[in-house]
Formats: C-alpha cells, sequence, structure tokens
C-alpha cells in the first residue's frame, strides 16, 4: 500500500468536527459509503442506527457498517472520536451495527491506545508507518471482536417491531430518491402503513414518513451545501415532482427556503 493510498482511505477525527459545517451533518439520517466507528468519551445523546434508537453515554463505542442508515446527536457537551474505515477496509470488520457499553476502565484505555497509535502512525511519514497503521487497525479489529462477543447478551432483543423498522430504513436508503411514499413502502415490506409509523414509534420514537422526510431532507441539505447543483435539479434528483413542492417541503421542514439555506451555509467542502 502506498502512503497516499494509506492516508486516503483511513480518516480519524472528533466527533465535534463531524458538525461543523451544522449538527444536521451528523443528526439527520443518512448513510455513508464506509464503515465507521463512532467513539464516545463524553457526553451524552442519542444516536439511531438501521431504524433503532438508543440512548449513549460516555465510553460507548458504535459501529455502522457501510450503506447503513443512522444519526446522532452532538450536543455542545459531546466529544469522542471517528474513524472511517475507507470503502475496501483491509481488516475484519462486524457485518452488521454494534452499540458497545464499555464498562472496563482496561477496555476503554485499550481501545483510547489503539486509536491514539493509528493516527499517530496515519499522520507520521517515518518509513513503515503504513504496515504499521494496518497492524494496529488489525488490533483494532480484534477489540471490536471481543467487546462485540462480551456485549451480546446486552443486545436490544431482536423483536418484530424493531426486524421491520430494520427492514424499513434498509429499503428506504435504497429507494427514498424515487419519490416513493410511505403506502408503497409499507406495501413492499407486506403491511398497512399505520402498522409500519406504530413499530417506527416503538423503534426511534418517530413516525415512518418523519423518518423518510429527514433522510431526504439531510440529502437534500448536503446536495445544497456541497454542490453548485441548482435547486430544482436537487429537487428533481430527490423524487418530488416539481421544484415548487420541493421548495415548499424544504422550507417547511427546515424553516428556510433551499435557496436561502444554501446562502446560509455557504460554499463548504464535504466532510464525509
Amino acid at each position: 500500500m502506498t502512503e497516499a493510498g494509506n492516508r486516503s482511505k483511513i480518516r480519524i477525527m472528533a466527533i465535534p468536527v463531524l458538525a461543523a459545517g451544522g449538527r444536521w451533518r451528523v443528526e439527520a439520517m443518512r448513510s455513508i459509503s464506509e464503515p465507521m466507528l463512532l467513539w464516545f468519551t463524553k457526553g451524552q445523546g442519542r444516536v439511531t442506527v438501521a431504524g433503532v434508537t438508543r440512548g449513549y453515554t460516555a465510553h460507548n463505542a458504535v459501529f455502522v457498517p457501510a450503506g447503513v442508515m443512522h444519526g446522532f446527536e452532538v450536543g455542545p457537551q459531546v466529544f469522542g472520536t471517528a474513524i472511517f474505515f475507507g470503502k475496501e477496509p483491509t481488516v475484519s470488520l462486524p457485518k452488521t451495527p454494534q452499540h458497545l457499553r464499555i464498562r472496563e476502565v482496561y477496555a476503554q484505555q485499550e481501545l483510547n491506545v489503539i486509536l491514539d497509535s493509528i493516527l499517530r502512525e496515519n499522520d507520521s511519514t517515518v518509513p513503515a508507518h503504513d504496515r504499521a497503521t494496518e497492524h494496529y487497525l488489525g488490533l483494532l479489529s480484534v477489540w471490536l471482536e471481543r467487546q462485540s462477543v462480551k456485549a451480546a447478551p446486552e443486545q436490544l432483543p431482536q423483536d418484530a417491531a424493531r426486524r421491520l423498522v430494520e427492514r424499513y430504513s434498509d429499503l428506504l436508503e435504497r429507494e427514498f430518491r424515487k419519490g416513493t411514499g410511505v403506502g408503497e413502502f409499507a406495501a413492499a415490506l407486506g403491511v398497512t402503513p399505520t402498522h409500519l409509523t406504530r413499530c417506527c414509534r416503538i423503534a426511534c420514537g418517530r413516525s415512518a414518513i418523519e423518518v423518510l422526510q429527514d433522510r431526504r431532507i439531510f440529502e437534500a441539505r448536503k446536495m445544497l451545501a456541497d454542490t453548485t447543483k441548482p435547486v430544482a435539479t436537487i429537487g428533481e434528483e430527490l423524487g418530488f415532482t416539481s421544484p415548487a413542492y420541493f421548495t415548499r417541503c424544504f422550507t417547511h421542514l427546515t424553516g428556510r427556503s433551499p435557496t436561502g439555506f444554501r446562502r446560509e451555509v455557504g460554499a463548504r467542502a464535504p466532510i464525509q
């Protein structure tokens, strides 16, 4: 692996930096194309992964596989580290989301040391730093596997409501740009819209339409902030039937028009 290739694949940053361009960048439902680990070391809030919401506190590790819809609160007292593994990870990682509450001080310190070592080697120019980074990533992979096995009894039970919402979030992530409505999603899942909404409220405290709107509006905000595409084009690419309808929905849900939002955030480089 070349030094340039290594740096382009592995990224580590402070969690507050993820919200530097606006808390909507982390709190709204979204997905990214690479696996991600969030290690919270201070503060508390809620995190939603695959349609299921749980509270987090200090010393919680949340692993999100690539393409899984998620969002989490980042208040002023929240701190921690996010590591992005790249689109083609070179180490073994969990196939499903993990929310680990790390109570043992030794395990907390072990993860902190591993993350510090990855950051140091990844930013280094000394000989063999790329190999050292890979070895530390291997240790991180082992740490995740061991903690996942240890914490397995504490994972949320996979009841029918949560299973349905996980299926909904997965389908929504693949189809939200097509203008598909909740009724169509419910039909594809073999349930009624009322039942789907009831299950969403059980799993994440929001209705099915609120989850769908959150995902679409996040994507709209991201495109407005990080691209120069015309507002009408963005609305069309996200499945809105007309530019006027897109503007009405965006304004209703965010409190500002698409043009006003773009003007407010200005030109920003994408964070992820």
